[in-house]
């Protein structure tokens, strides 16, 4: 199936419909935009951060902040009425948040150390408000050039694809910071970045642009009122963001774990990273051949227990190589949150009214990213509370106690909430 579509993707003698060509731009657009995401993000944000200076609370401040600024959402589907070019939009502001992303690179040049940290914060916000509303408009225009039988399939093979872009620019980030440690293996991170950041908005300029379907209702709050509306997916939107908050308390943190706890060298640390997306990038064609005999709702309430597994295994940490244990924890992790990712996405693109959309988008994002918000602001402020503690309660023991409570949400809220969506 996947050397079937490449096929169908590559081969220039095929005319091409203009869906397949929707779905090729879309594929080779992810192509720079993940390498971006994998070299600014991750472990190479935690130790970036480290490097300029940052603590714990500061590092989980960061982490929150991609989730809260999606808050923007909400208005970003409103304005949507009016400035119904979505291609337009999506080029103005996706290309804010990859060249403002990019540019934390310049700061250990432009200020002296004592702004490091917050000037970091400033444009890595101001860089993610970009792409929380660039990230609303994507996801309806995507859903648009996407044809609903095969969208859970396509985005099966296209995560497959860019998980394996992914894969390899999480080993050659961390091949370099090991030979070249602190600041001259992050400005040869940044200057791969920067080339990927003008290949990415190359990519904006070749997107479809497929008429805009408005909402039916005439006013801001009526169409704010649609999904609010909405019992069965408010109810299980307000559940997934619960789960999110607890995930969050410590799944953002382990970058920090490994790195600053556990003192374990960047190589190591991506080769544990590259693992895990491998992982994610093979289970997102498996959960997206799934989606075509089981609902979005099925599987993701399948994915929240091997989520939680990951947070538990830390714990074998007290018997077992710890080294080991990584592995395996980031390569639960990576199938756990393969289907979450990929059936929450199916989940608001598929299962609401085309419509009221990125209403449906945004709610989604605004509820859970507060949620999310919250986590790595909390669970920072926990690792630094227990500086003192014990080692073990430092490296494992709040990951597990994280895990035991996602476990009993997962298996028994997450039955109550979504199974009575999928029994209906």
């Amino acid at each position: 199936m996947l050397m079937k579509m490449l096929d169908t993707l590559w081969n220039p003698r095929k005319k091409r419909s203009y869906y397949r060509k929707s779905l090729l731009i879309a594929t080779l657009e992810g192509f720079p935009a993940v390498v971006i995401f994998q070299l600014l993000g991750g472990p190479f944000l935690t130790g970036y951060l480290l490097y300029l200076g940052a603590t714990s609370t500061e590092i989980g401040f960061v982490l929150a902040i991609t989730t809260v600024v999606n808050i923007i959402q909400i208005g970003m589907a409103v304005a949507m009425q009016k400035f119904r070019n979505r291609k337009r939009m999506l080029l103005i502001f996706g290309s804010s948040h990859r060249l403002l992303w990019a540019s934390v690179g310049l700061i250990p040049f432009l200020f002296p150390q004592d702004w490091w940290v917050v000037m970091y914060i400033i444009l890595y916000t101001v860089a993610h408000l970009g792409n929380a509303a660039g990230g609303v408009v994507w996801t309806s225009l995507i859903s648009d050039a996407v044809p609903g039988p095969v969208r859970g399939r396509y985005f099966g093979i296209r995560n497959t694809i860019l998980g394996g872009v992914s894969s390899l620019a999480l080993f050659i980030g961390g091949q370099i910071l090991d030979k070249y440690p602190g600041g001259q293996g992050f400005t040869y991170l940044f200057m791969i970045v920067g080339v990927c950041a003008l290949l990415n908005i190359l990519a904006y300029c070749l997107y479809p642009n497929p008429p805009f379907e408005p909402s039916k209702e005439s006013n801001p709050i009526g169409m704010i009122g649609k999904p609010l509306k909405d019992s069965a997916f408010i109810k299980a939107i307000i559940f997934l963001a619960v789960f999110l908050f607890v995930q969050s308390l410590t799944v953002p943190l382990f970058s920090y774990v490994m790195l600053k706890l556990m003192d374990i060298n960047y190589e190591t640390v991506s080769y544990i990273t590259v693992v895990h997306t491998l992982v994610m990038m093979a289970s997102y064609y498996v959960w997206g051949n799934l989606n075509a005999r089981y609902s979005a709702q099925t599987l993701l309430l399948w994915s929240l227990p091997i989520i939680a597994l990951a947070c538990l295994l830390w714990g074998a940490i007290a018997f077992i190589p710890a080294i080991v244990v990584l592995y395996a924890v980031h390569i639960v992790l990576g199938v756990g949150l393969g289907g979450f990712n990929q059936m929450v996405f199916t989940f608001t693109i598929g299962d609401t009214p085309k419509s009221e959309r990125p209403m449906y988008i945004a709610t989604y994002s605004a509820i859970t990213g507060f949620a999310a918000f919250l986590g790595p602001i909390v669970g920072g402020k926990v690792y630094e509370l227990i500086a003192e503690a014990p080692m073990w309660m430092q490296i494992y023991g709040v990951s597990t106690l994280v895990g035991f409570v996602l476990m009993i949400l997962g298996f028994v809220v997450g039955r109550l909430v979504l199974g009575k969506q999928i029994r209906s």
